[in-house]
């Protein structure tokens, strides 16, 4: 990480010290900086003298005193909170005029700056990996830092390419934080068996146009950094229901299926592929076939609080996948004929458990939701959340966006359908969710 960052750094122009107390990894950060510029220079991202250019900005230091005379040090250390805040308590003395940026993705920036004899003087630079292809920068102002540290961290980001966002310290700040719920919610469909694993990941793909589904992201990540986050949250939030790890999460932890490092996760990585290719999308027929009697809307109540004997369904705008839902009381000629119908449609289907939003309506609308709790406490602004999901995590729509193409009452009408249905804190509407829609409706 600490390599990427200072290879934007030369890219960008800027005289860079890589530092790092141990000559190994130092040596190993200055080669990967090397490796990276010759890299690009050969793909045509920039020219050979580009490249040995930007290697002459280069220095290494192996001391912190080597770093006195810097503008911006930008600390990319273990998620350790002791080691950081020791560390920035160093710093500030080495250089103690210079802005210090923390490059967490976890620790409050506030607790960090409290190291510092000058805390207006810290901010959180929270780069992607690799940093010198993902195109997000999160600056994270603490409670703390003065303009003149965010000034700079945007600056910098911004001649280094990067879209930059900016977020008030918090719990995952933005990016981590409005992202939770693709995982959480996955997580709890997993655990009321509406769907196994590769069913909500292939509904995530087809009826969401996600790129990869949640548990395919979170064997990337691993079991155990997955579990860690969740835990700091909730610690983080002292309790808040929304973001309460899951037991599954701690069950793959204990079993040592970690994911793809481990090679075993939610999927089998010993076999390839992991996955089957998704399913293409059949022809149209001529002329469709009727949609059965009974065939009834599960975006905001389940079938069962509906018409036991039919069949739910829900389809996110557009999308080339509807999923499907029996109840105890549909006959197999209802449901082969509820399958018939869309699939004439040119539609995929997928049969799922009954529940408020089936899948995939479950997961975007509290997507949406959180992103409406973080812009009501002001930890960032429409364009910036949405720009954290759709470039941070290679969402296909910001929440917000992805809110106001569904309709918000929509999405509000799921939250509250999951809330009567389960009377958890985890399914309350945000106050300005409920407020917005309560706006369109006075209109």
């Amino acid at each position: 990480m600490g390599a990427g960052i200072a290879q934007l750094g030369v890219s960008a122009g800027i005289e860079t010290i890589l530092h790092d107390p141990i000559p190994e990894a130092l040596e190993r950060g200055a080669a990967q900086i090397g490796a990276g510029l010759d890299k690009g220079a050969a793909r045509g991202r920039w020219t050979e003298a580009e490249a040995d250019a930007a290697r002459e900005r280069l220095s290494t230091g192996s001391a912190l005193e080597d770093l006195s005379d810097c503008e911006l040090v930008i600390e990319a250390a273990p998620e350790l909170p002791d080691l950081k805040r020791e560390l920035f308590g160093r710093l500030a003395k080495v250089c103690p005029d210079a802005v210090l940026a923390t490059n967490t993705s976890s620790i409050p920036v506030s607790s960090i700056a409290t190291a510092a004899a000058k805390p207006e003087n810290v901010v959180g630079m929270h780069f992607f990996n690799p940093p010198p292809v993902m195109r997000l920068l999160e600056v994270i102002a603490a409670d703390q830092t003065g303009e003149r540290a965010l000034a700079l961290a945007r600056a910098t980001g911004e001649a280094m390419g990067k879209h930059v966002i900016v977020a008030q310290d918090g719990p995952g700040f933005l990016v981590n934080r409005c992202g939770r719920p693709f995982y959480t919610e996955a997580l709890r469909l997993l655990q009321e068996r509406v769907a196994d694993a590769a069913q909500i990941d292939r509904i995530c793909r087809l009826a969401g146009g996600f790129r990869m589904g949640p548990f395919e992201l979170m064997d990337l990540v691993g079991s155990d950094v997955g579990l860690a986050v969740a835990e700091s949250f909730m610690e983080l939030s002292y309790g808040e229901p929304r973001w309460r790890p899951n037991p599954i999460q701690a069950r793959m932890v204990a079993a040592g299926r970690l994911g793809r490092k481990t090679g075993r996760g939610y999927y089998d990585y010993s076999v390839e592929p992991y996955r089957p290719e998704d399913p293409k999308r059949p022809d149209a027929a001529s002329g469709p076939l009727p949609a059965p009697e009974g065939l009834i809307d599960c975006s905001a109540r389940s079938l069962a609080a509906q018409r036991p004997d039919g069949v739910g369904f829900v389809r996110l705008l557009e999308a080339p996948l509807v999923e499907l839902t029996r109840g105890a009381g549909t006959s197999d000629a209802a449901a082969e004929v509820a399958e018939a119908h869309f699939r004439s449609l040119g539609l995929l289907t997928e049969w799922v458990d009954d529940a408020p939003g089936l899948v995939i309506g479950r997961i975007v609308a509290q997507l949406v939701n959180e992103a409406h709790f973080a812009l009501g406490e002001g930890v960032g602004s429409e364009a910036d959340i949405d720009a954290a999901l759709e470039i941070g995590l290679n969402h296909p729509h910001g929440p917000l966006a992805w809110g106001e193409a569904i309709g918000l009452p929509a999405v509000l009408a799921t939250i509250d359908g999951l809330w009567q249905e389960r009377r958890e804190e985890r399914y309350r509407a945000a106050p300005l969710l409920r407020r917005r829609v309560a706006s369109l409706q006075r209109c």
